[in-house]
C-alpha cells in the first residue's frame, strides 16, 4: 500500500466538494475512455436524509405537484427509518438532461464514489440509450415541464378550491397504469412544447370568452357516423383511457382535461422504468462494480475502500434461494448484474455450450461492445430471452412451477436440464412482459349522441379476471369521470366470450 498512496483519491470516510469532484473526474475518465459510455451531462447534489424521504414521496422527482398521497408516504416512510426497520438508497437518479443524481450527505467517501458511478454513469448511459426511453421520454424538456404542472394545479387550487383538484387527482391517479400508449405512433413528445401548447389554448379561451354565449340554447350534437366509421372517428379501440377521457369526456372543464394530460405524460413518461428495471438496475450495478474493482487495482482507493464497497454490492445484489425461506421473488439487482457478468464470460471464456447458444458474441472478447447494444435495443423480456444462458439457469437452479386452475397440487413442469433450459427461460421472460403484467383495458364503443354509455372491454388471458374489488374501484373512478354509465365486459382473449359484465354508475358529487 505504501508504494500505491501517493496514488489514492481518498483515504478515510470524511470528504468534501473538492474530493467529489477528484472522484467524479476519476470515474468519468473510466467510464467514458475506457468503457465507452455515453451520457448526458451530469448534476450531481448533496441531499439530507429528510431531503431523501421527500423525494421518496414525490416518486423521486425535484418538481412535483402536491397532492395528499404523497405527504402519507413521506409520513410512512419517515416512521419506518426512524424505528430502523428499512433503509435509505444512497442515491436517486432523475432522467433527465441535465442527469440529475442526489448523493446522499451521510455518505463516507467510499458511497459517494459507488453512487456516482452507478447513477452518474451507469442509469445515465442506459437513460440516454435504450430505446424506450428514446421512444417514450424527453430528457430535456421534463423538468421544465414538472414545473408547470406543479404551478399549473396549484393555480387551479386557487381558483377552483383543493377538494376539487384533489378529488380529479384522485380519480386519475387511480387510472394512471391505463394512461399510456403502449404501441408508439408519434415520436417522444416536446414536453416544453406541450407547456407552451397549454399556454396558447388558455389564452385563445380567455380571447374568445363571452358570458353571453352560455344563455344560448345548447345546439343539438353533430351526426355522428355509424358503425365502423363512428368508431374510426374516435380512435376506437382505445388502450389510453385517460387520453379518450381528455379528449371527449362531456362533462370536464378545460382545466380538468389539462389535469388528466399532466397525469398521463407523466405516467408516459415513468412508462419505460416499469419495462426495463432489470436491464437499469443491473447495467448500473455492472458498470459501478467495474468502475470500482478499476479503481482498486489501479492503487486508488484502498483495500478498506474495497471492502466497503464489497459489503454494500453484495447486500444488494443479495438473491435468496427458492429453498432457503427468505425467497420473495428475484431480485433485479441481482437478475441484471448477473446475466451482464455472464454474457462477459461467454465473450470472453466461453465453453462449448456457449458457443452452441451463443454463437454470434461466444469468444468475441470485446464484452462492453455486447452489453452497450443489449442496454440500447432490448427491454427486460427480451433481454432474458435472448441472454439468460444454460450456465445461468444452473447457478440459479431455476425451474418452472405449473399451477394449473382448479388443481389442488403445483407440478415441476421443466428444469435446468437441456429440455427445461427454453421453456425455464420463456417462463422467465414472460414474468417481466409489460403486456401481461397488467390488464388489457380498452375502450370499445361509445354513444356520444345518445345516452353516453361508455364500453369497455378487458381481455382475459389465462382465465384471470380483473380482481372483484379493486377492478370496482377504478371502473368506479372512470364512472365518476365520465359522468354517465360505463359498462366493463370481461371478454376471452382468443374465442371472444363474454364472461362477465360489470355497470357503473356515476356517483353522486363526484
Amino acid at each position: 500500500m505504501s508504494k500505491r498512496r501517493g496514488h489514492l483519491l481518498f483515504e478515510g470516510s470524511d470528504w468534501d466538494f473538492d474530493l467529489i469532484q477528484h472522484v467524479y473526474d476519476a470515474v468519468e475518465h473510466i467510464a467514458l475512455k475506457e468503457m465507452g459510455l455515453d451520457v448526458y451531462p451530469n448534476q450531481i447534489e448533496v441531499i439530507s436524509v429528510e431531503q431523501m424521504l421527500d423525494a421518496y414521496s414525490s416518486v423521486g422527482m425535484p418538481l412535483f405537484y402536491k397532492h395528499w398521497s404523497f405527504g402519507k408516504q413521506f409520513v410512512a416512510n419517515d416512521l419506518l427509518y426512524r424505528k430502523g426497520l428499512r433503509g435509505l438508497a444512497y442515491e436517486l437518479v432523475i432522467n433527465s438532461d441535465p442527469c440529475i443524481s442526489y448523493i446522499m450527505q451521510e455518505n463516507s467517501a467510499t458511497m459517494q464514489t459507488l453512487v456516482i458511478a452507478h447513477a452518474a454513469f451507469g442509469h445515465n448511459h442506459f437513460f440516454k440509450n435504450n430505446y424506450a426511453f428514446r421512444q417514450w421520454t424527453d430528457a430535456t424538456g421534463i423538468l421544465d415541464y414538472m414545473e408547470f404542472a406543479k404551478r399549473y394545479i396549484a393555480d387551479c387550487e386557487e381558483r377552483y378550491g383543493l377538494s376539487a383538484v384533489e378529488r380529479l387527482l384522485d380519480t386519475a391517479h387511480a387510472l394512471m397504469h391505463q394512461g399510456v400508449h403502449r404501441h408508439p405512433r408519434i415520436r417522444a413528445r416536446d414536453l416544453k412544447a406541450e407547456a407552451a401548447r397549454e399556454a396558447e389554448r388558455q389564452a385563445y379561451r380567455d380571447r374568445i370568452y363571452d358570458d353571453l354565449w352560455r344563455t344560448l340554447p345548447t345546439s343539438p350534437t353533430q351526426t355522428a357516423a355509424k358503425g365502423d366509421d363512428h368508431r374510426r372517428a374516435l380512435n376506437l379501440p382505445q388502450e389510453n383511457i385517460l387520453y379518450f377521457l381528455e379528449k371527449y369526456g362531456p362533462k370536464l372543464e378545460p382545466w380538468q382535461r389539462e389535469i388528466l394530460r399532466i397525469v398521463r405524460l407523466i405516467a408516459q413518461y415513468f412508462y419505460p422504468q416499469r419495462q426495463t428495471k432489470v436491464m437499469n438496475e443491473g447495467a448500473a450495478s455492472y458498470c459501478h462494480y467495474r468502475i470500482m474493482s478499476t479503481l482498486h487495482q489501479r492503487g486508488q482507493i484502498t483495500d478498506g475502500s474495497f471492502l466497503e464497497f464489497l459489503q454494500s454490492h453484495t447486500n444488494v445484489l443479495h438473491q435468496p434461494m427458492f429453498d432457503s425461506g427468505q425467497f420473495g421473488g428475484f431480485n433485479p439487482y441481482a437478475l441484471g448484474f448477473g446475466i451482464m457478468e455472464d454474457v462477459t464470460r461467454i465473450c470472453e471464456h466461453p465453453t462449448e455450450e456457449d458457443r452452441h447458444w451463443f454463437g454470434g458474441i461466444a469468444g468475441g472478447g470485446d464484452a462492453m461492445a455486447v452489453l452497450r447494444d443489449a442496454w440500447a435495443n432490448y427491454r427486460d423480456e427480451s433481454f432474458i430471452l435472448q441472454f439468460l444462458s444454460p450456465h445461468m439457469i444452473r447457478k440459479w437452479r431455476l425451474f418452472k412451477i405449473l399451477d394449473g386452475e382448479g388443481t389442488a397440487t403445483v407440478s415441476v413442469d421443466a428444469i435446468h436440464d437441456e429440455r427445461g433450459y427454453h421453456r425455464v427461460r420463456q417462463a422467465l421472460a414472460r414474468e417481466y412482459d409489460a403486456g401481461l403484467q397488467e390488464p388489457d383495458l380498452q375502450i370499445v364503443d361509445v354513444d356520444l349522441k345518445g345516452d353516453r354509455r361508455l364500453r369497455v372491454e378487458h381481455l382475459v388471458s389465462n382465465n384471470i379476471l380483473l380482481d372483484e374489488r379493486d377492478g370496482a374501484m377504478v371502473m368506479q373512478n372512470l364512472a365518476n369521470l365520465w359522468g354517465y354509465e360505463v359498462h366493463l365486459c370481461e371478454v376471452d382473449a382468443i374465442s371472444g366470450r363474454q364472461i362477465k359484465l360489470h355497470e357503473f354508475r356515476p356517483q353522486p358529487g363526484s
